[in-house]
């Protein structure tokens, strides 16, 4: 077994209760980590042998531009599609995390950690 990380993959979206978040929209970063057997790759020196972490950020992209009241929706999605999509992940974490957040206090971020096991 093995893990593929992409992390700190940067966006700006409009996640958020506030109506405010649909209109000015925020900086946010989401880190994936999948969890799958990675030794057929090791062996073969083949992309489709492999967790391709070029598919992973585009499915991150694609389900960011989705606006979402919650960061927990988002995430889901997006390791919804992962398990969908890649049939070698036998588990994946998530966390979004959306920079500066609307609180009204001093916050660098708050964050959003999903899991989930085929």
């Amino acid at each position: 077994m093995g893990i593929v990380r992409v992390e700190n993959i940067r966006l700006y979206a409009y996640h958020g209760c506030l109506e405010e978040e649909a209109i000015i929209g925020s900086d946010y970063r989401v880190d994936v980590a999948v969890e799958a057997d990675l030794a057929k790759a090791a062996n073969s020196d083949n992309l489709e042998d492999t967790v391709d972490y070029v598919h992973i950020h585009h499915i991150v992209r694609q389900e960011m531009k989705i606006r979402s009241k919650l960061l927990e929706h988002v995430g889901k999605r997006i390791m919804d599609r992962i398990f969908e999509e890649m049939d070698l992940v036998s588990h994946a974490k998530v966390v979004i995390s959306k920079i500066n957040p609307p609180i009204g206090g001093d916050v660098e971020q708050v964050s959003v950690e999903l899991h989930k096991t085929r």
